[in-house]
């Protein structure tokens, strides 16, 4: 019998126009919102402060258990891992994989009835949070492993059969996702890779894979691939399991970067690899959708690095700036210093209570978080790295000096240029803030859509404008009379928060704000909003202060309570009432922050600045160029990824 053709070129697209691209990505979208969300009515102008507040704890026996295994975690990391020696060598130790591994870490998330440990997103993200304060690259190993590698997608949308297969081996075995590829980052309608249906009942995969982190060293990995349709096959980009051993995979090249240096990441080829059909997770054309429920909680493995690199930066800014004098005084005491060190210690506290409130909310799972991850992503990817760059502005010369140099003549070797470096992944892994700022933006404006989209849709039919526009009109009727008044116009309500009452009653008010603004803007610009990024980009950036405020109060609120702070210290420290303190400075910058951003609603460049780029690219402005020489190692803009099978021995090792 013959074989069909597996050439990936043959079914996947070389061009695909904006309409096309725009509805691969909606199509992959949750649509339905079957749970209440905070951050949903946030952008509304609701503010649901009951969603967040009193703030979700754990229960008594997933806290002795996650606590239970911290304290080993704790141990280990401080004892067993040497993170100058990961800087150093840019690579981590197998010894160090295999000692996590025997403390159950490359579990921590899968059920005790398949050998993991069990935990919560709570008690992972504080494990994450120890292991990034040592090395951000054995942070990112377990995280990319256990995130949105195999063990998640499985979990949520595999058969019994495959989660009583995969999930034992993910207990001991690390796992990777793979979708990006050489030109496909955010834009998955141009995907290469395919997974063709073969007469036997397998699939027969080809393609290109980039940046795969763990790929140097994973024994499975999720990947993404188009499959062609056909008879009894539907189609679309699918999700396989393939076993990295299998025959045909060859890891071309470990890629190398300017922080993270001990990340296995490379660039994966697969050439007539072939997957059982039971590898298929889901059904064929569900791979981006369950790619972006992955993310849901997914996202929240990379805010756990941003809390435990802001939490270090406040311990340094204040051993630091007590300890150096200039002028006759600590450095801490003059005021352009002290703005540094308050800003550190306020966004810390907020970049953890963030953390915590978006993972416990997870493991609530009463409340839909896929706006409120996404939040968090974005804005402690982006905080924290403004954390990092005062950090080193207040250290100086010793700020840009690394750790084994500063060491070398005497100094305690602080490595802060390096979590400076290993931070600004983070602005885009799992999506690059101005993509995080578009997704968050379609599921803000989700209600107007849903409401009056066809109204706006060149494609719709006279007939379905007007029903839209009759549901619009009932819609708007209901909805915009409760954005002019509500409780933060009330002096006296959210009284039980007593000091931080004003901040809420803020946050309350500035939400009515946002969503009137959302609403002009719609009718200004209707089918046109989608291309204002700008605009797009400081409304969910207001959402995301506003959701920072809200869960800095709460957790406030909590810390000092009849019930205890929320995490213990070892401390023995707990934060009292100067968490009130905290809280309210925090507030008070962010409420700052959230006023620039609403004045740069409507007064901004933006339009000049579309114009004047559109000349540059033209090369109108070549002429600014000239003078200097390009120090860049002559190459392709991106690197060819046709298929065919690999001209290079594989970097592919297995740690046992």
């Amino acid at each position: 019998m013959s074989k069909p053709s597996h050439a990936p070129g043959k079914h996947a697209p070389d061009h695909v126009d904006e309409r096309t691209a725009r509805k691969v990505a909606e199509e992959a979208r949750e649509t339905r919102w079957r749970l209440p969300s905070f951050g949903k009515q946030l952008f509304l102008g609701d503010f649901r402060l009951d969603l967040v507040h009193p703030h979700p704890r754990p229960t008594d026996e997933a806290r002795r258990r996650g606590e239970e295994f911290l304290a080993r975690l704790t141990a280990f990391c401080a004892t067993e891992i040497d993170p100058a020696l990961i800087e150093r060598e840019s690579r981590i130790p197998d010894e160090v994989v295999r000692g996590l591994r025997s403390l159950g870490a490359l579990g921590m998330k899968i059920p005790e009835r398949y050998g993991g440990l069990g935990l919560g997103q709570y008690h992972y993200g504080r494990a994450l949070m120890v292991v990034g304060s040592v090395s951000p690259a054995l942070g990112a190993l377990l995280s990319a492993h256990q995130s949105i590698g195999v063990p998640q997608p499985v979990r949520l949308f595999g058969t019994q059969a495959q989660q009583d297969a995969w999930l034992p081996r993910c207990v001991h075995e690390i796992s990777a996702f793979l979708l990006t590829e050489p030109d496909v980052g955010s834009d998955p309608a141009r995907l290469r890779a395919t997974a063709v249906p073969d007469g036997d009942g397998s699939y027969v995969l080809n393609g290109v894979k980039l940046w795969t982190t763990n790929g140097v060293v994973a024994d499975l990995v999720v990947v993404m691939a188009r499959v062609p349709r056909s008879a009894g096959h539907p189609g679309g980009i699918s999700a396989f399991i393939v076993d990295m051993a299998a025959e045909g995979v060859t890891v071309e090249h470990r890629n190398a970067f300017m922080g993270l240096r001990g990340i296995e990441n490379g660039v994966t080829r697969f050439h007539d690899v072939r997957v059982p059909a039971e590898n298929l997770i889901g059904a064929e054309g569900a791979g981006l959708r369950i790619a972006l429920t992955t993310l849901n909680t997914g996202r929240l493995s990379l805010p756990a690095g941003c809390a435990a690199a802001a939490k270090w930066a406040a311990r340094i800014a204040r051993e630091w700036s007590r300890e150096r004098v200039q002028w006759g005084r600590p450095v801490g005491e003059h005021e352009a210093v002290s703005r540094k060190v308050a800003f550190i210690a306020a966004t810390a506290y907020a970049l953890e209570a963030v953390l915590d409130l978006s993972a416990l909310l997870a493991d609530d799972e009463r409340a839909d978080i896929r706006i409120e991850a996404a939040l968090a992503k974005l804005w402690s990817s982006e905080m924290a790295c403004r954390v990092a760059d005062e950090l080193v502005q207040l250290r100086g010369g010793r700020g840009y000096e690394t750790a084994e140099s500063l060491a070398a003549r005497g100094e305690r070797g602080v490595p802060a240029e390096q979590v400076l470096r290993d931070l600004r992944i983070n602005r885009i892994f799992e999506g690059s803030t101005e993509i995080m700022h578009l997704l968050i933006a379609r599921e803000a404006v989700d209600a107007h859509l849903s409401v009056a989209g066809d109204i706006i849709d060149p494609g719709a039919s006279a007939g379905r404008k007007a029903r839209a526009a009759a549901r619009a009109g009932g819609f708007y009727a209901r909805w915009l009379p409760t954005l002019v008044t509500g409780a933060g116009q009330r002096p006296n309500a959210y009284g039980e928060f007593g000091p931080l009452a004003r901040h809420l009653r803020y946050v309350e008010r500035a939400s009515r704000k946002l969503a009137r603004s959302i609403f002009y803007a719609a009718g200004r610009w209707q089918g046109g909003l989608e291309y204002r990024q700008g605009f797009l980009g400081r409304m969910v950036d207001i959402g995301a202060e506003l959701y920072a405020m809200s869960a800095v109060c709460v957790r406030a609120r909590a810390d000092t309570s009849a019930d205890g702070p929320l995490t213990g210290a070892m401390s023995g420290l707990t934060p009292g009432p100067s968490a009130i303190l905290l809280a309210d400075a925090f507030c008070r910058q962010s409420r700052i922050r959230v006023e620039e951003l609403f004045d740069g609603l409507w007064r901004n460049t933006d339009t000049m600045d579309v114009k004047l780029a559109r000349a540059v690219l033209a090369g109108d402005f070549a002429w600014v160029e000239e003078g200097v020489l390009d120090p860049s190692i002559p190459g392709p803009w991106i690197a060819p990824s046709d298929p065919g099978p690999s001209d290079v021995e594989t970097v592919h090792r297995t740690i046992e």
